[in-house]
């Protein structure tokens, strides 16, 4: 019995041994296999990925942030400020500096601080990626109160930064605003055409500001920092200053432009004014206007809805076609005589009326017996350029006034967009853009500025700086830099001394005993002019249209004005021009 114990007892310590041999080796497998998979991983974190996780870190911890540059300055002829900077802070948000999920209730919490919508913050997020390394801007303007409440929760907005930066300033607010124009964030189509755009480049978008927008622009620079694990700015590890733009100078007058558009008042209209020697543009006015400060920050949909209406306050009227009405006589004057079936020493018989085709046109008064042009246009008789209108023929008073400026003048040259020429219809250009025959009492209309006739306030100057200096036709503008440069000067037109001289004579009568009177009240010299009354389809009133120039010997400004159901252009346009006049005259 003992021996059998004993037996019994070394085999089941035998299995024990074994049982326990078979778990210290499993034990050591799973660890051995454990601390590989660890070593593993550490070699591969540590070496495979060293440099990718290294440049994570880096990223987290070193910032590099953009330092956006000063526009240029705009400057009038006389050096006064017409754009200009200021101090702002804006508001970065650091994309990578919380999860998607996190960003929607920071955005949330950013729109009730900002009254920006959430939806806008997200969308800008998700443009530039939420592993984007570089911040985006989510405004630009930030008010005192949000700053302080944004200041207050500074711990809790991880990725929230506010940056010192500076805005575009109007120091005139609508004063100029058609000429200047205004400026905004790049686009997606403005970061595609140029690349080296940093995100949130300013640029312009309108006006002065975008046709010139390489030389105002500058060049953005960077600050490298080094920020702690909550975001907060521990040093500077290097700083690439940034460009300011270069300032630019415009031919406009700042005292001329603004008595310009307090004289108008805030009606639609237009008023341009040209130096007649070198076509430099003294003034370009349009109302109503806007004041381009509100680009400068994120627009309120009433402000927008408000620059939409019908009044249309972004529409440049300035370069915008109108009936010229009367105005347009100088255009048949030069025709009649220059085509040799007129001489400057006609005469012709003028009535209340005459009948072209069974159909009336009427003097607007009983008639002016027999007069030559310079009476013709004096007291701006209709019969009498009725007469020579037609003698003279449509083709011929469309060469003549592409020879005065009317379709020829170029808005590119100007640098100014959203504009359109005149329109002086041939019979053939009638046939072909509305499918009708010309009739006699198209050519009727035609002469006196009337029918499809249409020219634009800003070429209406460029006709009456031509016959005031002589007969050149000037190349409008807005940069004093190109006064001198070879593609604006003044181009010599074909036509004759006398013929000019007789229509200058004709426009100083206008205003020495003419329709034009207003102009002659002994507040500045004697000047040049001719009104017009041009009517507009669809019943409305009459617009009223002046064009003139100043002073009657040896002229220096061109002056054309148009008011937009003014009635007329002796009441109404000419004492537009008598402010603009007198601001001219004053300096």
């Amino acid at each position: 019995m003992a021996g059998e114990f004993s037996i019994a007892s070394k085999s089941r310590v035998t299995v024990s041994l074994a049982k326990q041999t078979y778990q210290a080796v499993l034990l050591m497998m799973v660890v051995t296999t454990l601390l590989s998979i660890a070593g593993f991983r550490l070699w591969q974190l540590q070496i495979v990925n060293g440099d990718h996780f290294r440049n994570q870190a880096e990223e987290n911890r070193i910032r590099l942030i953009p330092v956006p540059s000063d526009r240029g300055l705009i400057l009038d002829r006389k050096h006064r400020y017409l754009a200009t900077n200021r101090l702002s802070r804006a508001v970065y948000l650091w994309p990578r500096a919380q999860s998607p999920e996190q960003w929607q209730t920071t955005a949330f919490r950013l729109s009730q601080i900002l009254s920006i919508p959430t939806v806008e913050i997200l969308e800008k997020l998700s443009e530039v990626g939420y592993q984007s390394a570089m911040p985006v801007r989510i405004t630009r303007d930030l008010k005192p109160a949000q700053f302080i409440s944004l200041a207050e929760y500074a711990e809790s907005l991880p990725g929230v930064e506010i940056q010192a930066e500076s805005t575009r300033n109007y120091p005139n607010h609508t004063v100029a605003a058609h000429v200047l124009g205004y400026i905004g964030e790049a686009t997606e189509a403005d970061l595609k055409e140029h690349p080296e755009y940093p995100m949130g480049m300013i640029v312009g978008q309108m006006g002065i500001e975008r046709s010139a927008n390489t030389q105002l622009a500058g060049k953005w620079g960077n600050r490298l920092i080094e920020v702690n694990a909550k975001g907060k700015e521990l040093r500077v590890l290097g700083t690439q200053l940034p460009q300011g733009g270069l300032p630019l100078h415009l031919t406009l007058d700042l005292k001329m432009q603004k008595a310009a558009e307090q004289a108008l008042a805030g009606r639609r209209g237009a008023v341009v004014a040209l130096d007649v020697k070198t076509g430099a543009v003294r003034v370009l006015a349009s109302s109503p206007s806007f004041d381009p400060n509100l680009f400068t920050k994120r627009i309120t949909t009433a402000e927008w809805q408000a620059l939409q209406s019908s009044d249309e306050p972004l529409l440049n009227r300035a370069l915008q076609g109108y009936p010229p009405g009367s105005t347009f006589k100088i255009v048949t004057a030069v025709a009649g005589m220059m085509s040799g079936k007129f001489s400057p020493q006609s005469m012709l018989g003028t009535s209340s009326f005459i009948t072209v085709g069974g159909t009336q046109f009427w003097e607007h008064s009983g008639g002016y017996g027999t007069i030559g042009f310079r009476d013709a246009l004096a007291y701006s008789s209709n019969t009498f350029f009725y007469q020579v209108g037609m003698a003279t023929g449509p083709e011929a008073i469309a060469k003549w006034s592409r020879e005065l400026g009317i379709g020829t003048t170029s808005l590119e040259k100007l640098g100014l967009e959203g504009g359109s020429s005149g329109l002086i219809p041939t019979p053939a250009e009638k046939e072909r853009l509305y499918g009708e025959p010309w009739y006699a009492g198209d050519t009727v209309s035609m002469s006196i500025g009337q029918g499809l006739v249409l020219v634009t306030p800003l070429e209406l100057a460029v006709m009456v700086a031509t016959i005031a200096n002589g007969g050149a036709r000037v190349q409008p503008h807005l940069l004093t830099a190109q006064t001198q440069q070879p593609e604006f000067q003044p181009v010599k037109t074909a036509i004759a001394p006398e013929v000019i001289d007789v229509i200058r004579a004709g426009l100083i009568d206008t205003v020495r005993k003419g329709t034009a009177r207003r102009l002659n009240d002994g507040s500045i010299p004697l000047t040049g002019g001719k009104t017009g009354t041009a009517e507009v389809p669809g019943g409305q009133r009459s617009n009223a249209v002046f064009v003139g120039f100043g002073p009657a010997t040896k002229p220096e400004l061109a002056v054309a004005v148009v008011v937009e159901n003014g009635g007329y252009g002796g009441a109404t346009a000419a004492p537009i021009a008598l402010a603009v006049y007198k601001a001219y005259f004053d300096q």
